[in-house]
């Protein structure tokens, strides 16, 4: 199992630094701002040796060109990226050994149409999602279809319940809002509340979530639960009768939310 450390970037992008105890070198996911990884590196006397990209849009790639103009080392990304940078390009199903470890490579278009997650089969398990999962949430539909997004969220309901779930922003607070409007007999979510905003007002992260967490409180991972198919029904002043059309219909709520 590796450390897994955020450095904090620009309003609310975490980059994620991958470790392992007794190792100088590390890897950065998405890394939007190369200066806050460059003094992390420093104040810490660390190597960089790999960047991995989950997608293209330029908070997650905006420092690869300063971080890697001094540095021959691989960036990792999606093969069908519009980005220009990656170096090893990645295709659902591939595995990259990395500090010892497997990353296993799945593609979970929507946000983006090519973005993908990598997944540690550690004890537990940890998953590297980028915009697709949040905590509470999901990312929104700028590229991608509800049908996609609604196989992320499949994909990742079926990993472990103790899987460590590494997104890149925090927006918790905000989406924890949005599930309870969705489902506000939801205990669970109550409780998320309050134990996000006491991290928040000690400028704690609320990183990283967990599946088992996401599957109780997380409305775009609970599309088969009659709560949110009232809601989204509601919502939309329609019978909704598939779980991609109750899952449309949240994202566009969650949209003007």
């Amino acid at each position: 199992m590796f450390t897994v450390t955020p450095i904090p970037a620009f309003s609310d992008n975490y980059i994620w630094a991958i470790s392992v105890d007794g190792d100088d070198k590390i890897i950065v996911v998405d890394p939007g701002d190369a200066q806050a990884v460059e003094q992390y590196l420093t104040r810490n006397n660390l190597t960089l040796s790999a960047i991995l990209i989950t997608h293209h849009h330029n908070d997650h790639t905006g420092g690869v060109a300063e971080l890697t103009a001094h540095r021959d080392i691989s960036i990792y990304g999606p093969a069908n990226s519009p980005f220009k940078g990656i170096t090893t390009a990645l295709r659902n199903g591939d595995e990259i050994e990395l500090l010892g470890s497997t990353f296993k490579v799945r593609e979970i278009p929507g946000h983006t149409l090519d973005h993908i997650s990598y997944l540690v089969e550690s004890e537990p398990a940890q998953i590297f999602c980028g915009d697709t999962l949040f905590l509470a949430g999901c990312g929104r539909l700028f590229e991608g279809t509800a049908k996609q997004m609604l196989q992320a969220m499949h994909y990742f309901s079926q990993l472990a319940d103790d899987t460590e779930v590494y997104c890149t922003h925090e927006y918790s607070l905000a989406n924890l809002s949005f599930a309870a409007a969705v489902e506000p007999d939801n205990n669970e979510i109550q409780l998320a509340i309050k134990d996000c905003t006491l991290l928040r007002e000690q400028n704690q992260p609320t990183l990283p979530t967990s599946i088992g967490q996401e599957k109780k409180i997380n409305p775009f991972m609970r599309t088969e639960q009659n709560a949110v198919i009232n809601a989204a029904s509601a919502f939309s002043a329609k019978n909704l009768h598939s779980e991609v059309e109750v899952f449309a219909s949240i994202r566009e709520w969650k949209n003007q939310f």
